[in-house]
């Protein structure tokens, strides 16, 4: 386990950082441990470039309740270490025309 872990560290490292446009697909949860011993819970976000191609990271958890289904921004990350997504700006309703709505 330790030499897998230190494997995907090294590969990690290695790996170009991509910034890509794409869109959020799902989220997920994953809980390890519990009964006699502590559980954690573990969160991931799988993203579909633009080319199609579907990537699923890791993420913290502020991250994982920030992020939301169908939200199309640009992802950073780096090997299968997630770095950032920032949201597209998208225009409100009533905005280009100077009016807003309540």
């Amino acid at each position: 386990m330790i030499i897998s872990n230190l494997r995907t560290w090294s590969a990690n490292n290695a790996a170009t950082l991509l910034t890509l446009h794409s869109t959020i697909v799902t989220k997920r949860t994953q809980v390890r441990g519990g009964g006699n011993s502590r559980a954690s819970t573990y969160y991931y976000v799988t993203f579909e470039l633009d080319n199609g191609e579907r990537i699923e990271l890791m993420v913290g958890g502020s991250e994982y309740g920030a992020l939301v289904e169908r939200d199309q921004g640009m992802l950073t990350y780096q090997g299968t270490r997630f770095k950032q997504f920032e949201r597209d700006l998208q225009q409100q309703s009533g905005i280009s025309t100077g009016r807003f709505y309540t």
